[in-house]
């Protein structure tokens, strides 16, 4: 009995065994599919990194655009109102010339 006592103790031990090694072996498959899931998603964010940091630059070339854009708006508005008031000044100047050019025909008659 006693030897029968044993063997079940040998076969309780070696399912035991059995299953801890099973159980290694599905642990081992876990940690390698969750190593590969982080090194994709490692390559995944360095290239939303990258995608980020080129964003970026077109931002700040953007940025330098409208900044540049905005002095020359400027620029063209001095010059429409410069131009404006040079009109404005030729038609007085010219009006002036009309008034007096009926001035000195009226007087010469």
């Amino acid at each position: 009995m006693q030897n029968n006592q044993q063997e079940q103790l040998m076969r309780n031990t070696y399912d035991v065994i059995q299953r801890t090694g099973d159980s290694l072996q599905r642990s081992n498959q876990i940690a390698y599919e969750t190593e590969q899931i982080g090194t994709e998603v490692l390559s995944e964010l360095g290239e939303q990194r990258e995608s980020l940091l080129r964003s970026s630059r077109r931002l700040e070339n953007t940025d330098d655009n409208l900044s540049q854009s905005r002095k020359i708006i400027r620029k063209l508005q001095r010059e429409v109102l410069y131009n404006k008031i040079i009109l404005i000044l030729v038609i007085i100047m010219e009006i002036a010339i009309l008034i007096g050019l009926v001035v000195i025909k009226f007087i010469r008659k």
